[in-house]
């Protein structure tokens, strides 16, 4: 009889130690799966305070690229400016960001990409050199409706309006315009370097030397949502 009973009393603890573990067990998960939901809470709570509906522009993402013209079939000559230092305000909308936005072109960041390394000196001394206040271009947009916008342009000391065109394509903003160097007393440094590159800039058919006093100027820049 002992021996009955004492199996019995066996079989109670396991039973009840087996019940007491599920309970535990049960415990565990319940708090492990709110510390999941509080865990992915928190991660959308964190991802909806990062985007705040702000917008700024990426670092170092501004391209400038220009395309000046020679000879009298008006040949293209592309280049580019590898630096441009800007200054803007955080907006709600990439628009407002291009609205006031202030920027600075050194002249010496030139780049034309020209195998003999002869043409980017050429046009920092004769063209750039001749000028006055040589070493930066400056400018700030000014926004007139969703596609217009006029950029301020101080170059050889002047500063005159230069009419742009602007789009938005996805994160990326684009700007074309075309520059007339009358507008910035600048035919001087024009003639300056066409006769540094007369022979460069001569037609093979009319044996005429010319440089174009316009210059189409392409720019674009990145922006991000803060």
């Amino acid at each position: 009889m002992k021996k009955i009973q004492l199996i019995l009393l066996g079989l109670m603890v396991v039973i009840a130690v087996n019940c007491k573990g599920k309970a535990d067990s049960d415990t565990v998960n319940s708090d492990s799966d709110s510390m999941d939901m509080d865990s992915q809470e928190m991660e959308l709570d964190a991802k909806a305070i990062a985007k705040s509906g702000m917008f700024s522009i990426i670092e170092d993402s501004t391209k400038v690229h220009f395309t000046a013209y020679k000879t009298t079939d008006k040949v293209p000559v592309g280049g580019n400016f590898l630096k441009a230092d800007i200054s803007y305000e955080v907006s709600e909308s990439p628009k407002e960001i291009i609205n006031g936005l202030e920027f600075s072109i050194p002249v010496s960041s030139l780049f034309t990409n020209d195998a003999t390394g002869t043409r980017d000196p050429k046009i920092l001394e004769f063209f750039f050199g001749v000028m006055a206040e040589t070493e930066l271009i400056n400018g700030k947009f000014t926004v007139k409706d969703d596609q217009n916008c006029v950029a301020s342009l101080t170059m050889n000391g002047v500063t005159a309006d230069l009419p742009m065109v602007y789009s938005i394509d996805g994160q990326q903003v684009n700007f074309e315009g075309t520059i007339d160097l009358k507008n910035w007393n600048a035919l001087e440094a024009l003639a300056s370097l066409n006769k540094a590159c007369e022979i460069l800039h001569t037609g093979p058919t009319d044996g005429i030397s010319k440089t174009w006093e316009d210059v189409a100027v392409n720019a674009s820049l990145l922006f991000e949502e803060k």
